[in-house]
C-alpha cells in the first residue's frame, strides 16, 4: 500500500500492437467464458428456441394479470369489504352512472327510462345492487343541482378480477344514448379500466419513441452498428423472459398488471447498462492483444464479475418491497428482480456467445468511416481524460466541492418535507378521460360523495331484533362534521335526525340468508382521499357502537394502507441498507466504502423526491414534463417504489466504479490515482449508461396517467444526478478525504474478507 502507481505507456493509432498481458489462471467466470466462446452456436440455438416458446407464452400477460392489490390485506377496511361482500352483497358501488337529458330527471319520459334501466341493471348477471334517483323515491342526493342529471349506482360481485370482468360485459350495454337519457360511466371500477386501458398504450407509445434514441446514443457511444446493437438484442431478450416470469408467478400468487411498466424500463435499461459494461471491456480486451477466446474469458472474469455483483445488489433493493402485504408492491419485486436476473444473465452467457460469433467484426459497419483507421481506437488509453482531470481537480479541493454538492441537494430536496399522500383516483387520467370527466360532475353538480361512502360494518348487530340500537348508533353518526346523511336498515338519518323511513331498498343493510349483522353507509361532502376525508374515517371509528364493528371504504382503505406502509418501511429500509453493507464489504474488503455508498445514495435521491413535491404535487413546471391534474397529494405507493428501485440503479453505477476503482487501487495502492483512474475508466461509460436508462425512463414522461409521469421524471432526475453529481464529483471528494481508511476493515473483518471476500 501507498506506492507509486506503475509507467503507462500511452497506446495511439500509429503505435505497434502491444503484447498481451499474461492471461489470467481459467478459474471460474474466465472458464465459463471459455466455455462459451468454444460452445457459442449451441448457446445461441439454445436462446433461439427459447425465444420461440417464449414469446407466445408471454405476449398476453397484460390481458392475465390483476388490476388491484393497492389495499393492505388483513386491515380493518380490507375485512370490512369481505364482510359487505360475503355477508351482505353491498358495499360502495363500483361504477357509478350519470344519466342526463336536456330536461328534467323528473320528466315522465325521462323517470321511466330511468327506472327501466335500473330494474334490467338489477338482473344483470354479476350485478348484485342497483339503486337509483328513481328508485330510491326520487333522492335528492342522487339529482344534480342543475336538475338535469342522476345517478344510478351499481355494485359488482365477486374479488376485483372477477369485478373487473362483470364491468366490461356491462358498461357497453349501458353507456350511450338510451332514449332520453345520455350516460356516461364513472367510479373506482371504470377508473382502474380506464388506467389500465391508458397504461397499456402508454407503454406502447414509450417503446416506440425509447426504442430509436436508443440506438442512436448506442451508435454515438460504440461508433459500430454490429457493437450497439448488442445491448438491444439483450434488452429484448430480459424484457420477453420477465412477461414469462410474471405469467408463470400469475399462475400461483396475484400480480399487479402495472409491473409490466416497471419490467420494460427496467429490462432495458439494465440489460443496455451491464451489455454496455460487457461490450466494452471486450473491446479494450481484443485492442490490449488478445485473441477472441481469451478476450472473452478476461472480459468475464472482470466485467462480467462485476455485471453479477451489480445485478445482485439490484434485485436485493427491489426485493426490500416483498415486505409489504400489497401485492400490488410486492409484483414490482416480482418483476423486477425476474428482470435484473435476466438482463445479468443474457449479459454473461448470452452476450458473449454473440461475442464470440462475431469476433473482431464487433465493429463492423463503424459509422465513423473517417476515424476507421484507428485501428487501436478500442484500447485502454492511459491519456489523462476529462473524468481524470475532474476527479484530480475536485481531491485538490474536497471540501468546497463536497459541500457545495451537499448544499445543492439537500436544498433540493427541502420540498418533500411538505409531502402529502393519497390514493390514485380519476384525476391520475387524462382530462379527456370519460371516467375523469364523469367524477368532476360528480364533484360540481352533487352534493355529497354518494359513490364513495364510509361503510360501518356491524356483523354482531341484528337489526330486526335491535332496532332501537341500531337507529341510535346511525343517528349519532349523522351528528358528525362532513357527515350528510347515513343510510341504514332502519331508514336514513342526517343531522341527528331521521329523515326518511325505512324503505323495501333498506333490505340491502340485513344480511343474505341465515346469517346476523347490519352495515351503515355513511355519506358525507368530503373527498375520501383527502385530509378532511381520512380525518372522518377516524372520527367514525371513534363513535361508540353497540358491537364491534368495522369502518371501510375508500377513505378507510386509504389510511389503513398508510399505516400499514408506515409499519413495514423500517424493515424496507433495513433489508437495503443491511444487504448493502454486506455487499460492499464482500466486495471491497472495506468498512467505510459500504457506509459511504448507502450515504452519497441517499443524497442522490433528494432532488429526486424534492421533485416529485414541487412538480407533482404542487404544480410547478408542468410545461416541462406535460400537463397533468394538481391533486395536491403524492400516489401512496411511488415513493416507496421509487426509492427501491432509484437505491438498486444508485448501487449499480456505485459497482461499476468501485470495480474499476478497486482494480487500479490493488495495481498501484496509490488511492489517489486509483480515484482519478478509475474514474477515467467508467465516467464515460456510466454516463452513457445514465443516458440511456434515462432516456427509457424519460419516454414515460408522455403518458397521460401522473403515476407513471412521475416515476419516469422522477427516476431519470435519480439516474442523471447519480452519475454526474455523485459518481463526478462526491464519491472522488470522499475518497480523497478518507485517503487510505478507504480500504481498511478491523484485522478479524479483514481475515474474514479474506476467507469469504468477493476479490478475483
Amino acid at each position: 500500500m501507498g506506492t507509486r502507481p506503475t509507467a503507462r505507456t500511452t497506446v495511439t493509432a500509429d503505435s505497434p500492437t502491444p503484447a498481451p498481458p499474461p492471461p489470467a489462471p481459467a478459474r471460474g467466470l474466465a472458464r465459463l467464458g471459455m466455455w462459451l466462446a468454444r460452445r457459442r452456436v449451441l448457446v445461441l440455438l439454445v436462446t433461439l428456441a427459447a425465444l420461440v416458446v417464449a414469446v407466445p407464452f408471454g405476449a398476453d400477460v397484460e390481458s392475465r394479470l390483476s388490476e388491484g392489490g393497492i389495499t393492505a390485506p388483513g386491515s380493518e377496511a380490507a375485512r370490512a369489504d369481505e364482510l359487505l361482500n360475503t355477508r351482505f352483497e353491498g358495499g360502495s358501488p363500483h361504477l357509478v352512472f350519470i344519466a342526463k337529458t336536456d330536461g328534467s330527471v323528473d320528466a315522465d319520459d325521462a323517470a321511466r327510462e330511468g327506472q327501466a334501466l335500473t330494474d334490467r341493471l338489477a338482473k344483470e348477471p354479476g350485478v348484485v345492487q342497483a339503486a337509483s334517483y328513481w328508485s330510491l323515491g326520487n333522492a335528492d342526493a342522487l339529482k344534480a343541482k342543475d336538475g338535469h342529471s342522476a345517478l344510478i349506482l351499481v355494485r359488482l360481485a365477486g374479488d376485483e378480477d372477477q369485478v373487473r370482468k362483470h364491468a366490461k360485459r356491462v358498461l357497453p350495454t349501458v353507456i350511450g344514448d338510451r332514449g332520453p337519457l345520455k350516460l356516461t360511466a364513472t367510479g373506482a371500477t371504470a377508473v382502474r379500466m380506464e388506467i389500465e386501458k391508458q397504461s397499456e398504450e402508454d407503454l406502447a407509445k414509450a417503446e416506440m419513441l425509447s426504442a430509436p434514441l436508443i440506438l442512436i446514443i448506442l451508435l454515438l457511444v460504440f461508433g459500430s452498428v454490429v457493437a450497439a446493437s448488442t445491448p438491444l438484442a439483450v434488452g429484448v431478450l430480459a424484457v420477453i423472459g420477465s412477461f414469462v416470469v410474471l405469467r408463470l408467478l400469475d399462475m400461483v400468487t396475484q400480480v399487479s398488471v402495472f409491473s409490466v411498466n416497471i419490467t420494460t424500463a427496467l429490462g432495458l435499461g439494465l440489460a443496455i447498462d451491464y451489455s454496455l459494461f460487457i461490450v466494452t471491456r471486450y473491446r479494450e480486451e481484443l485492442a490490449a492483444g488478445r485473441d477472441v477466446h481469451p478476450a472473452i474469458a478476461e472480459t468475464l472474469r472482470t466485467a462480467g464479475r462485476t455485471v453479477l455483483f451489480s445485478a445482485l445488489t439490484v434485485a436485493l433493493s427491489l426485493s426490500a418491497m416483498l415486505v409489504f402485504p400489497m401485492y400490488h408492491l410486492r409484483s414490482f419485486a416480482y418483476s423486477g428482480i425476474a428482470v435484473v436476473a435476466l438482463a445479468a444473465l443474457g449479459s454473461v452467457i448470452v452476450l458473449p456467445a454473440l461475442l464470440a460469433v462475431l469476433g473482431r467484426r464487433v465493429d463492423a459497419w463503424n459509422v465513423w468511416w473517417w476515424r476507421r483507421k484507428a485501428k487501436n481506437s478500442g484500447a485502454r488509453s492511459d491519456r489523462e481524460g476529462f473524468w481524470h482531470r475532474l476527479a484530480t481537480a475536485v481531491m485538490r479541493r474536497p471540501v468546497p466541492f463536497a459541500l457545495t454538492v451537499v448544499a445543492v441537494l439537500i436544498a433540493l430536496g427541502i420540498p418533500f418535507l411538505r409531502v402529502e399522500f393519497a390514493d390514485s383516483d380519476d384525476r391520475v387520467l387524462p382530462a379527456s378521460s370519460a371516467a375523469h370527466q364523469g367524477a368532476q360532475v360528480l364533484r360540481e353538480q352533487f352534493d355529497s360523495q354518494e359513490g364513495s361512502p364510509i361503510s360501518v360494518v356491524a356483523p354482531g348487530l341484528d337489526p330486526r331484533a335491535e332496532t332501537k340500537e341500531v337507529a341510535a348508533y346511525a343517528t349519532a353518526l349523522s351528528k358528525l362534521p362532513d357527515v350528510t346523511r347515513v343510510d341504514a336498515a332502519t331508514g336514513s338519518y342526517s343531522a341527528g335526525r331521521e329523515v326518511a323511513p325505512p324503505s323495501e331498498v333498506s333490505q340491502r343493510f340485513v344480511a343474505k340468508g341465515a346469517e346476523t349483522g347490519t352495515w351503515l353507509a355513511v355519506i358525507s361532502d368530503t373527498e375520501p382521499y383527502s385530509e378532511r376525508g381520512m380525518d372522518l374515517v377516524s372520527t367514525v371509528r371513534a363513535v361508540p357502537a353497540p358491537s364491534d364493528s368495522l369502518v371501510g371504504g375508500q377513505a378507510a382503505l386509504l389510511v389503513d394502507s398508510k399505516a400499514t406502509l408506515g409499519d413495514k418501511l423500517p424493515w424496507a429500509l433495513g433489508i437495503i441498507a443491511a444487504s448493502t453493507l454486506l455487499l460492499l464489504f464482500l466486495f471491497t474488503g472495506s468498512l467505510l466504502i459500504p457506509l459511504k455508498a448507502i450515504v452519497l445514495n441517499l443524497l442522490s435521491l433528494t432532488a429526486t423526491f424534492g421533485a416529485m413535491v414541487y412538480v407533482f404535487q404542487e404544480g410547478h413546471l408542468r410545461w416541462l414534463v406535460g400537463d397533468f391534474t394538481v391533486t395536491g397529494a403524492i400516489d401512496i405507493d411511488t415513493p416507496v417504489l421509487m426509492f427501491c428501485v432509484a437505491f438498486g440503479l444508485s448501487m449499480d453505477y456505485e459497482v461499476f466504479l468501485l470495480s474499476r476503482i478497486k482494480e487500479e487501487y490493488h495495481r498501484t495502492g496509490d488511492n489517489v490515482s486509483a480515484v482519478a483512474w478509475g474514474l477515467e475508466r467508467t465516467g464515460r461509460l456510466v454516463t452513457a449508461a445514465a443516458v440511456l436508462v434515462a432516456t427509457v425512463l424519460l419516454a414515460f414522461a408522455t403518458s397521460g396517467l401522473t403515476p407513471l409521469k412521475l416515476l419516469g421524471v422522477g427516476l431519470a432526475l435519480a439516474v442523471i444526478v447519480d452519475a454526474t453529481l455523485v459518481r463526478g464529483i462526491l464519491v472522488p471528494a470522499f475518497m480523497r478525504l478518507a485517503g487510505r481508511a478507504n480500504w481498511w476493515a478491523p484485522k478479524p473483518l479483514a481475515r474474514l474478507h479474506k476467507r469469504i471476500g468477493l476479490d478475483d
